[in-house]
């Protein structure tokens, strides 16, 4: 999703799905000078609902502590509990 104000490119998520009940938001990212307009909730929202359309039942979304009342507050999304595991090389 991409967010325009005429020629210009202001904001954009990535969704990408399983093809079945879960898709993820990837990289919502919004001009720094346009923050706090509404754009990401708009693009969250709008990828929520095309996600939806699509089949999925779930939306995923992995977030700093720091963008969590962006996520939580503004979007609607509940914290979960998740995993993750580093597969970068190790070094030792």
């Amino acid at each position: 999703m991409t967010a325009r104000s005429g020629d210009k490119l202001v904001g954009f998520v990535n969704v990408i799905g399983d093809g079945g009940a879960h898709a993820v938001l990837l990289d919502t990212c919004v001009s720094p000078d346009r923050q706090g307009e509404g754009i990401g909730r708009e693009l969250v929202r709008v990828a929520a609902q095309e996600a939806r359309h699509r089949g999925s039942r779930w939306l995923h979304a992995d977030y700093l502590s720091e963008h969590a009342s962006f996520y939580e507050d503004a979007c609607g999304l509940r914290p979960t509990r998740a995993g993750l595991l580093d597969l970068t090389p190790s070094t030792s």
